[in-house]
């Protein structure tokens, strides 16, 4: 974005009423609560249009969400969507229908997907209805909350960022 200021979005995903699946949107409302000057803060249930359109006239978009690939729970990986495709998920790891990956993939088909746009994937334990962030997953979500911190901070707010 050439000539204007960046604007940045930090967007979590999950239902916080599925166990380990809520991790997104926990990270958000702490991003929510470090009120870091000219971060917007977005939670979304992982409904892949409206991802798409959130993301659609964005710079710079931070994605949070669970995963379940099979690594430890609790293992956090930092993925540079617009420079690399998202490992597809199996079905039965997505609750938010056709899951994250397709969205961004599909966002990145449609030439909408942001020039910036990170996923800090956290692995799930407990997916269960009713269910609260298991332990492990807990303290990754603090430790990605602070990560974001950090980037943004040192990162993405040190360009021009413009309040999105």
């Amino acid at each position: 974005m050439t000539g204007a200021a960046a604007r940045v979005l930090v967007i979590g995903v999950g239902n916080p009423d599925r166990g380990d699946d809520g991790v997104g949107c926990a990270v958000a409302t702490r991003l929510e609560a470090m009120g870091l000057p000219g971060v917007a803060v977005a939670h979304m249930n992982g409904e892949i249009t409206a991802l798409i359109e959130r993301m659609a006239d964005e710079s710079i978009v931070y994605l949070v969400d669970a995963c379940q690939s099979g690594a430890l729970p609790g293992k956090v990986r930092r993925i540079d969507a617009a420079r690399e495709a998202l490992p597809p998920e199996s079905p039965a790891a997505s609750t938010h229908g056709l899951g994250l990956a397709q969205a961004v993939e599909l966002a990145r088909t449609l030439g909408q997907l942001p020039p910036t746009c990170v996923l800090y994937a956290i692995e799930g334990a407990q997916f269960e209805v009713g269910a609260a962030l298991s332990p492990v997953v807990e303290r990754a979500c603090a430790e990605v909350a602070r990560r974001l911190r950090d980037e943004l901070t040192t990162t993405a707010l040190g360009k021009g960022v413009q309040h999105a």
